[in-house]
């Protein structure tokens, strides 16, 4: 029996999850979190070691019953396909915008109960809390405010002003194929919202998902985070992959000694689910949805949810409700002509203190996109896009002042565009 254990050759950091086997495949083993592994070979023996995002390696045994073998990563970021620069898959040195690539490996570097709170460790990118007692915040780009950022999933806009940082919860991470991030203006695809930056959340293809994946944190303050995922199969076309995550901090602490909350309790679960069609000449059709609740609330450590609403203990109560709903379809033509389209809906119920904020949002977006490469030089990508706006709360932005009534906020939102890429001979 040969001891051994994987690391990556440039950061010494153990890889998990590696294949070890001997030349002729009649010993197998796989290396645990540490990197370790054991497997039955003699002296002289051939082990091949693979591993994904690292180059094959054969090593030869030795004398001794330990051995160490040093992987090196595969150079694949440079050569990622990304999508958001351009609204098309094209490889990142080949993108006329800059995108930033993180893959899930940078997640499990940095763990946090959510994709926002993950994104601190990334350049330029600072999430910000607005409230210190509620906590609620948005993300800030090279410095612009958080409603000068655009948050999509799968390329479809999710968020809206009213929750911009909601679409960052309740995402599990086990699902997430990477995050790709365009600092600075991308308000010519993208609209006025992305003047600051995007962010673009690609979730994994539930043909290529694993089975099933499960991950747990649990930190000092007693915040519990569950992710998990499973893949489902319904005959040879249909596949879908569906995720959840369980977030749940429920003790308060209040270590300033100012008798108010540190960091405001929180109590979500959010459910995905992603389902991909077969169709004939390989023809895109996808439909995925998300429904999001959160209780959080912050104040005085004395308050409880008897107080909701009363000035007799402060206190700052926010219940969400959210559903997104987002859709691809390749139309069954000759030309390259896809149909995009999300949906969301936004309830919030909330006290701050006796003040009432009680918000209403659906937001209905489509895009369809012509893609069509001229000639060797021209490739074109041609759109028109339609988006509705619902909003209605009851504070004064949905006031009508020349009647005193509460009237809704109504807004549809046309637009078409044209992409020419083009390629020089120089």
């Amino acid at each position: 029996t040969v001891n051994g254990r994987v690391v990556n050759e440039q950061t010494r950091e153990p890889v998990s999850g590696a294949s070890v086997m001997t030349g002729d495949s009649s010993a197998f083993s796989v290396s645990d979190t540490n990197g370790n592994f054991s497997i039955h070979a003699g002296a002289g023996a051939v082990l091949q070691v693979s591993s994904t995002g690292f180059q094959r390696k054969k090593v030869t045994v030795g004398e001794s019953n330990f051995i160490l073998v040093r992987v090196s990563p595969l150079q694949i970021e440079l050569d990622a396909v990304v999508v958001t620069g351009t609204m098309k898959a094209v490889k990142r040195p080949e993108s006329p915008v800059a995108v930033e690539v993180y893959t899930p490996q940078f997640l499990k570097k940095n763990p946090a109960p959510s994709i926002f709170e993950s994104l601190q460790n990334v350049n330029g990118v600072r999430p910000q809390l607005n409230c210190s007692v509620c906590n609620t915040g948005d993300i800030h780009i090279n410095g612009l405010e958080g409603p000068y950022t655009m948050i999509t999933i799968d390329g479809m806009p999710i968020v809206s002003s009213l929750a911009s940082v909601y679409g960052l919860f309740g995402i599990p991470t086990q699902l997430i194929e990477r995050v790709e991030i365009v600092k600075g203006p991308a308000s010519g695809l993208y609209g006025s919202e992305a003047i600051g930056g995007l962010i673009n959340i690609i979730t994994k293809s539930p043909d290529k998902a694993p089975l099933f994946t499960a991950n747990l944190m649990s930190t000092s303050w007693r915040e519990h985070n569950v992710d998990a995922g499973i893949r489902l199969k319904a005959g040879k076309k249909i596949t879908s992959l569906i995720g959840l995550n369980y977030f749940n901090y429920r003790r308060p602490f209040d270590k300033n000694n100012d008798r108010f909350t540190d960091i405001a309790l929180q109590h979500r679960i959010s459910v995905f689910s992603k389902t991909n069609f077969i169709r004939k000449y390989n023809r895109t059709a996808s439909l995925a949805g998300r429904y999001f609740y959160e209780d959080r609330w912050g104040g005085d450590m004395n308050w409880n949810r008897s107080f909701r609403g009363t000035d007799s203990v402060y206190g700052e109560s926010i219940y969400t409700s959210r559903w997104e709903l987002i859709g691809n379809y390749q139309l069954p033509s000759a030309e390259k002509i896809m149909l995009s389209f999300s949906a969301t809906g936004h309830q919030q119920n909330s006290y701050y203190g006796t003040t009432p904020y009680m918000g209403d949002q659906k937001i209905a977006f489509a895009q369809l996109t012509w893609d069509k490469v001229v000639g060797n030089t021209h490739s074109l990508l041609a759109g028109i896009t339609n988006r509705y706006n619902y909003y209605d709360d009851n504070s004064t932005a949905t006031l009508d002042t020349l009647t005193g009534n509460n009237r809704a906020d109504k807004t549809f939102i046309p637009g078409v565009f044209l992409q020419d890429e083009w390629k020089t001979g120089a």
